[in-house]
Parts: C-alpha cells; structure tokens; sequence
C-alpha cells in the first residue's frame, strides 16, 4: 500500500506543472494533498477524480485559500469532512476517508509566519486538536495522518536550527506540543522511525528566499502520522524531488497491505 501527501500551495498550478501526469505513474492506494487554494466551483474533471481515483475536498470559505483533499483508489465506508469546529472548519484543514478498519486523513495545520494573529490561531488549533489525536488514537482503527503539520520537531529536521528557534514552526511551544502527539499520545512519526538519523534527504519545505532549495535549505514539516500497527508496517519512505509542483515535496511511503 502506497500513500503520499502533499502541499500542492495551489491546486491549479501544480496541475500546470504536471503534478498530474506524475500522479498517473504513481500507483498510490491514497493521496493526500493541502492547500488547495481553490473551491469546488475551480477544480476540473481531473482535479475532481485523476484517472483511477476518488476525490473527497475540504474546501475553506475563502477564496483562493487553504483547502485539503484526498484521492483514492479504494470506495470509502465514510467521508469525514472538517473537525466540528466553525471556525477552523471555515478554512478547510481536514477530511478523511474510512476503508475497513483503516482511516486516512489529509491535515493542513495552520501557519504562524504571517503575523501573531496567525500564530494566535496556530495555537488555538492545536489546542483544539490534541484531544482530537487522543481520541482518534484511541478508537480502534488504524489510522495514516497525513499532512503539512507547519511544525519541526526537532534540530535534525531543519537546516538552519539555530537561526528559527524564535519563528513560528520551530518555536518551543510547537515543539513540544509535537512532542506530547508522538510520545504521549503514542502517534509514530513514520519517517522518521524508518530513517532515525536521516537530515537533509527528509526535507520537504523550502522557502523561496535565499535560494534555499538550490542549497537545500529546508524543513521537514509534512509528516505521516500512524496508529503503532500500521507504522510497523511501513517499510520505505522517500522525498520526491526530481520534479517540483509547488515549495514542498511529495512524501512517499509503503506499507504492507493493511486494505483487504
């Protein structure tokens, strides 16, 4: 079983840079893509359903902003869109898609970099949130949680560490509230439990500034999270960087089959 999540930073334009053909070779169980900054009305036939797949979208409200979805070979049992929350639920950050007894959700954790307000609003989701990942640990299923989580958890996950310790997605707060998900909540961190030591190849954000993807200075911020079973089936996970469709990268992972 393969999944792969991805921030696309706009639906349209990584379909005009050929995220689209790529995704045709791919042979991907599930696909999980963020900021779609797009709503129904802009997305195509092969937005909607790629050839082999299944679209399921959380749209936001505003325009050209946000947005998740997910694409799947396989009919779901049940499509979960948003949290329950009015307000976080009004800028499209979850959707999920329940098969059997596994669940596959695609998240977009919201951005602090633009200012305190956004950063009060970082908090306040993961706030939020947490009980929601103690919850959905806890229910039964095996779950893939997919998505740009706007945090690094630690020094190994960023090139320059010591230089963001004071900006959003690296402050300690984030930090050690990534850390309460994996360690006390139990959520695997599946890259990084297949590949403990991996730094600069686990990268998956680079900004456009100072021509940090030509000297490879990134972040790993797009993480899968799994329930302990299904982590223990992911056998190799890889950063797809010979193409680019948008500022992150594709984050690749197999699994043995947990479908049938």
């Amino acid at each position: 079983m393969r999944i792969i999540t991805v921030n696309l930073n706009g639906i349209r334009s990584a379909a005009g840079k050929g995220f689209f053909d790529w995704l045709a070779v791919q042979d991907a169980d599930f696909v999980c893509v963020q900021e779609l900054k797009a709503q129904a009305a802009d997305m195509t036939a092969q937005m909607l359903a790629p050839d082999g797949y299944t679209g399921h979208f959380h749209y936001a409200q505003k325009k050209g902003y946000s947005g998740v979805g997910i694409y799947t070979r396989h009919a779901p049992d049940q499509v979960i869109t948003g949290l329950g929350v009015a307000d976080i639920d009004a800028e499209g950050r979850y959707v999920e898609v329940r098969h059997g007894n596994l669940a596959v959700a695609s998240l977009y954790l919201p951005s602090g970099s633009s200012g305190e307000h956004r950063q009060a609003a970082k908090f306040a989701f993961m706030d939020e949130f947490y009980p929601r990942l103690a919850a959905l640990a806890q229910d039964g299923r095996e779950r893939v949680l997919c998505g740009d989580w706007n945090i690094a958890h630690k020094e190994i996950d960023l090139k320059n560490w010591k230089g963001n310790q004071k900006n959003s997605g690296f402050l300690p707060e984030e930090r050690a509230w990534m850390g309460r998900v994996l360690d006390v909540l139990g959520w695997r961190d599946v890259y990084r439990q297949l590949y403990p030591q991996a730094t600069e190849e686990g990268y998956t954000w680079w900004s456009h500034r100072g021509q940090a993807w030509a000297k490879n200075v990134g972040w790993r911020i797009d993480y899968q999270l799994a329930t302990l079973a299904i982590a223990a089936r992911a056998r190799v996970a890889t950063v797809y960087k010979a193409q680019r469709f948008s500022d992150h990268a594709p984050l690749i992972v197999d699994y043995d089959d947990v479908t049938a």
